[in-house]
């Protein structure tokens, strides 16, 4: 199995849970979950069942009626799946939970019972729908699995050691010279071509030449736009107009998300639950602007104004591509070598962004912009900037902006310290040049936001 971080959690949830919590592990379709879930299973106790809601019986489900009989319960379980566990060592899977919420709120009286350590799996599991019917369990604790991140990227392909050396440059605050710094931006720019889905990165590491991994990112794209056509029925599958639309938004100008490109007569009003229900899929990243870069962003959430961002990078560049080549034609290689090398005549910054953005969701942070207007000295009108990205680091607001060529300009931090009054942690820009620090500002390669 590909090396995931989300393991180490597992383990810590079991150790200090001890069987008085369930754990849910919520993400997008094909990051991994259930191939992490059943590995944990093998690894961390003696034995273990797997309930596929996509796939089990009526028997099963309809034995969901006996958890008042707990005894009974069990025995027609082991009986159905043909097997039994020693109790107090094993682990049972409820994975696609969604499928059948009355699992999930049976959590409450399995843990309650406590003979087996319970772990879920869902995708879109906190969509209304899933839950509307249901008594969320108290018992439940909840985490969220995205692609793979850079690092695990890295280790995929036998690389322990350079994610080390860049979170040692970047606390160190030193750079790692043009050589280094060059090999790991050519093994980062192929890290955003092929994507952190555990299938396309299994895929790079086996060998597959840039078509075949293509193929399989198309074939979840397509997974993805069918999931939202079948579940978003509610909102007419807007969601799935807005999901096919996140490329065109992106190239607009500072990526804000615009309804014309929807359709000509669109409104916020009419579009926000399928928005919502797009960001709740985790298979976006929403950014939304702030009023006030205070440290309580939240607070200052203007959420008629916003960006999506691909959840997945790799899937924004095949998505980016669809329709500009034949996958069949033995020329189309040449597109994903252009791309590796900054070559391909596509804007390349959306791409960075939308990486920037992915990195900074898998640790953990919200996303926020914040646009301000401003006099400069000497000037005679007000101009407006932008903040790429706002997060807050040490309970002080930081700013970053994120660029892939140019870098040498940073009007908009350098205003945005001018009228706001308040303690900023760091100014960061993220570019493709190695660590730089000039004018109070720190310029960081793209791969770094991994420390952030």
């Amino acid at each position: 199995m590909l090396r995931r971080k989300i393991y180490e959690k597992l383990k810590e949830w079991k150790e200090v849970s001890n069987g008085k919590s369930a754990l849910l592990i919520e993400g997008a379709r094909r990051v991994g979950k259930s191939t992490v879930a059943e590995e944990f299973a093998k690894n961390e106790y003696d034995d273990y069942i797997v309930l596929d809601f996509a796939l089990e019986s009526d028997e099963i489900r309809n034995n969901f009626a006996n958890l008042s009989k707990p005894d009974v319960f069990f025995r027609n379980l082991f009986l159905l799946k043909g097997k039994d566990l020693p109790v107090r060592r094993s682990l049972i899977i409820f994975d696609e939970v969604q499928l059948f919420p009355a699992a999930r709120q049976a959590i409450k009286y399995l843990v309650k019972d406590g003979r087996y350590d319970y772990l879920e799996t869902g995708s879109l599991i906190s969509i209304r729908r899933n839950v509307q019917n249901i008594v969320i369990p108290s018992e439940e604790e909840k985490i969220q699995m995205f692609p793979m991140d850079f690092e695990e990227f890295l280790w995929a392909g036998g690389d322990t050691v350079t994610a080390d050396a860049i979170r040692d440059a970047f606390e160190s605050k030193t750079p790692l010279g043009d050589t280094i710094h060059r090999t790991i931006m050519n093994r980062y720019r192929t890290y955003l071509a092929c994507g952190g889905m555990p299938q396309a990165v299994q895929a790079f590491v086996d060998g597959a030449t840039w078509r075949e991994i293509d193929r399989i990112k198309k074939g979840i794209l397509d997974l993805y736009d069918n999931d939202l056509v079948k579940y978003d029925q509610d909102d007419r599958e807007r969601a799935s107009v807005i999901f096919r639309t996140i490329p065109e938004q992106l190239m607009n100008h500072n990526s804000h998300f615009k309804w014309s490109v929807v359709d000509k007569n669109a409104r916020f009003q009419n579009y926000v639950d399928a928005v919502g229900f797009l960001s709740d899929s985790m298979i976006v990243n929403e950014c939304i602007d702030v009023t006030q870069p205070e440290v309580t962003l939240e607070a200052y959430a203007d959420r008629s104004n916003f960006k999506l961002y691909m959840g997945d990078t790799g899937l924004l560049v095949t998505q980016m591509m669809k329709g500009s080549w034949d996958p069949e034609e033995p020329d189309s290689e040449n597109l994903y070598r252009s791309l590796l090398f900054g070559k391909l005549g596509i804007n390349l910054g959306m791409v960075m962004e939308n990486s920037v953005a992915q990195a900074l969701r898998m640790n953990g942070h919200a996303l926020y912009f914040h646009e301000f207007d401003y006099q400069a000295p000497g000037s005679t009108k007000e101009n407006h900037y932008e903040i790429d990205f706002l997060i807050v680091r040490k309970q002080k607001v930081c700013p970053l902006e994120v660029k892939s060529s140019q870098y040498r300009r940073h009007a908009s931090f350098d205003y945005f310290v001018q009228k706001y009054p308040i303690k900023v942690e760091d100014r960061y820009i993220l570019y493709t040049k190695d660590y730089h620090r000039e004018d109070g500002i720190t310029c960081i390669p793209l791969y770094m936001a991994m420390c952030l």
